[in-house]
């Protein structure tokens, strides 16, 4: 599918009073606007981007809670084509998906991402907050911990904004008084399971660390008979290097007998370092290389976490990783026999965090700073530039052929 920037360029360059909303319809307006510019209107299935090898899932977060920009990245990365949204396992945030998702198909006619929630079977780098008490701080602190924090939730005075604190940790080690603390906390297994008996839910993404089946084993029979009508089951673990097989054989013992629809292995090869550069990625394809190699490993897609970013499908094709399929028949998909959990492709697809949510968040950071809590499509002119910013990280795993406007 090849797609163009030019339509892009040229409606962003139109004259200001055709993007202003003092003038024309807004919501209207917006409309007129996405349906001109080519949006790539998926046709297939996220089954299908699965088997083809070109599956993308953005990662809203799974500590993740600020529901507005929960809301607006759902929206814009619908817009994008992802295959999965995957959030925090909270209704609201759920709530905030499901409404960013519908509001991106009210502009444009596009398949629904599956909407997936993240749990935990233990302690996890992904489900903590960071907290300290700012009357603490000494006055004459230079705040290093407000510089480096990607989600921008440390306030000059107000300390930590839970809601948008996702854990990544970087304000730990650069605190110079020692002051911030990491409170870790694990999902409820019952909340979980209410959340998955909903009909706008679509799949579970367990996070372990993979060392301690008994925890795995003890929240996968929490969540008894909610998983059945799932259409995907997704495990993210790290490298845990010569036991790595072993461990992955043991979970997928744990689930087989229940499992009545798809499941996938996240590969997590740096965890919260998505946005940090091309280096991050290296632990990601490294990770993907051995498993794809692997020949005992159990049934289940396989999918890069973990310092992904736009050099991660680069890093793929080097290692002759990057390998999609022709998609056979649509009828093929409507049931699942076991053959359909062994993949075509060596990986399905990647999964895309802190790098997406930082290169959409500078625009959706400049709606709010100017209009407060705002839905992005109210906005025209930073809708089309969180489009583009989205649409050129989507491309480089769905081959859209995407150029850039030159300046």
């Amino acid at each position: 599918m090849a797609l163009s920037f030019t339509c892009y360029a040229s409606l962003i360059t139109k004259s200001q009073d055709q993007l202003n909303y003092s003038k024309y319809n807004g919501v209207e307006k917006v409309k007129s606007i996405i349906k001109k510019t080519v949006i790539p209107s998926v046709s297939y299935s996220p089954v299908e981007s699965l088997q083809k090898g070109n599956w993308v899932k953005l990662i809203c977060g799974a500590s993740f809670e600020d529901l507005v920009d929960i809301r607006n990245l759902s929206l814009v990365y619908t817009l994008a084509g992802v295959d999965c949204i995957d959030c925090a396992a909270e209704a609201s945030v759920v709530n905030a998906v499901n409404e960013g998702i519908e509001a991106a198909r009210a502009l444009v006619p596009i398949r629904r991402p599956w909407v997936m929630i993240s749990v935990n079977d233990d302690e996890d780098l992904h489900f903590r907050k960071a907290e300290f008490d700012p009357d603490d701080c000494p006055q004459d602190c230079t705040r290093p911990c407000e510089k480096v924090c990607p989600a921008n939730a440390i306030l000059q005075k107000g300390g930590v904004l839970a809601e948008r604190c996702y854990g990544c940790g970087r304000c730990l080690p650069v605190c110079p008084y020692d002051k911030i603390r990491a409170i870790t906390y694990v999902r409820d297994v019952t909340a979980t399971a209410e959340l998955l008996d909903r009909d706008d839910v679509d799949a579970i993404e367990i996070h372990t660390s993979g060392r301690e089946p008994s925890v795995f084993k003890e929240l996968w029979s929490g969540l008894g008979n909610s998983t059945t009508n799932l259409k995907l089951i997704a495990v993210s673990f790290p490298d845990l290097r010569d036991s790595t097989i072993s461990a992955m054989k043991a979970m997928y013992a744990i689930m087989e007998a229940n499992i009545q629809c798809f499941n996938l292995w996240q590969l997590d090869g740096r965890p919260m370092s998505g946005d940090i550069g091309r280096g991050a990625t290296r632990n990601a394809i490294a990770f993907a290389r051995k498993l794809a190699s692997a020949g005992d490993k159990p049934k289940g897609f396989l999918q890069l976490a973990g310092g992904t970013n736009d050099h991660t499908v680069e890093g793929l094709k080097k290692e002759g990783l990057f390998q999609m399929t022709t998609v056979h028949e649509a009828s093929r998909y409507e049931t699942i026999p076991s053959s359909l959990h062994s993949p075509n492709a060596l990986i399905a697809g990647v999964a895309f965090g802190g790098y997406a949510r930082k290169i959409v968040g500078r625009v959706l950071s400049s709606v709010q700073s100017h209009h407060g809590l705002a839905r992005v499509e109210d906005f025209p002119e930073q809708l089309l530039q969180a489009i583009i910013e989205s649409l050129a990280l989507v491309g480089t795993v769905k081959c859209y052929n995407i150029q850039k406007p030159s300046t």
